[in-house]
């Protein structure tokens, strides 16, 4: 995982997406997710990124995806739009690579078929401050470090890189994605926290969660992300 902003310009995009829906991973900006690509139709759709933007939209299916997995099943509506930092193809054709997170996505209307993927209209979703955002954010993160903290195993802390920055080196943007993604959250908790754009808002979702006692068997970590497989 890194907290390198990657270099993405939103005015430069181009607002189509090429769709990569997988049943259960959500991600979110601010992470890097390793990914190795079988299916033909996503190796092609990975060439056609890295000969364009880099840029590949991660979706989660929505219910009852199985019965169409092969052809085009419905998917969320918001999904995260990731940049290919780096590739590896396989001797068997496949890939391996890491998709860094950039930015929310809004998903509109899905395009007519040309290629072997799925390609849709997008917007992008800027992150929103409400007013006195300032006065409460330090407040906020400090809880959601101290929170993060307890749902981690100690030796999960002792070599989280997220513990190795000072608590005021990343914003609280930053951060609540981060935790979105790296604990065990149920699935629709974390698709609430991708479409949520009010920091705030983010904020107190992990905190109501992470504080209740009752959720804690179901916690757990996911760092370092495993591979995701298409």
């Amino acid at each position: 995982m890194s907290f390198d902003a990657p270099k993405f310009d939103p005015a430069e995009f181009s607002g189509v997406v090429r769709l990569f829906p997988l049943p259960s991973l959500v991600m979110f900006p601010h992470v890097i997710q390793p990914l190795h690509l079988y299916e033909l139709r996503y190796r092609e759709m990975l060439e056609d990124a890295l000969a364009g933007d880099r840029l590949i939209a991660m979706a989660v299916l929505a219910p009852g995806w199985e019965q169409e997995y092969e052809g085009r099943p419905p998917i969320h509506p918001t999904a995260c739009l990731g940049q290919i930092k780096t590739h590896v193809r396989l001797e068997d054709g496949c890939y391996n690579l890491l998709l860094a997170g950039v930015a929310r996505i809004a998903i509109g209307r899905e395009l007519k078929p040309t290629t072997s993927f799925r390609r849709a209209k997008a917007r992008i979703c800027f992150d929103r401050f409400p007013a006195k955002f300032e006065e409460r954010q330090d407040a906020l993160r400090r809880q959601l470090f101290a929170a993060f903290r307890r749902a981690l195993p100690q030796s999960s802390v002792a070599h989280n890189p997220l513990f190795q920055l000072h608590e005021t080196d990343i914003d609280l943007a930053a951060l609540t994605d981060i935790i979105g993604f790296t604990l065990e959250l149920p699935l629709k908790l974390k698709q609430t926290l991708l479409a949520e754009c009010n920091v705030l808002t983010r904020a107190k979702h992990l905190l109501n969660y992470l504080g209740s006692e009752a959720q804690a068997a179901e916690r757990g970590p996911k760092f370092p992300p495993e591979f995701s497989r298409n």
